[in-house]
């Protein structure tokens, strides 16, 4: 399976970013979000992959079509935690470090709350 990756062409060459890169990037600022007890590791990463989706870490999905970004994030909230508010501030956290990593302004960010984590 290739490897998709979001180029920018210029005088002197070009710059390519994988979706790897851009799934670590997300990894770090999703578990930086008040409110997010772990990204969720679930059997759909697999089956993702198996329908040519690249996953490259649990509970975070990348895609890159044209120039758009799309990343879909699996995510538990802690329990006491506004559901609504910690989801957006993972896609507000996310879109932000999209644009700064890529530079693609056009990013579709959707959050999948599978979970509640309780205090033991």
């Amino acid at each position: 399976m290739s490897e998709n990756y979001i180029s920018c062409k210029a005088e002197n060459g070009s710059i390519n970013i994988s979706e790897e890169v851009i799934s670590a990037m997300v990894r770090t600022a999703v578990t930086e979000v008040e409110g997010v007890a772990a990204i969720s590791n679930t059997t759909t990463g697999e089956i993702a992959e198996l329908i040519g989706i690249k996953t490259m870490s649990k509970g975070i999905t990348v895609q890159i079509i044209d120039d758009t970004v799309k990343v879909d994030v699996i995510i538990l909230v802690r329990y006491g935690c506004n559901i609504v508010n910690v989801a957006r501030n993972v896609q507000n956290s996310v879109g932000e470090v999209v644009q700064a990593v890529t530079g693609v302004e056009k990013a579709e960010i959707n959050v999948h709350v599978s979970g509640v984590a309780f205090e033991k």
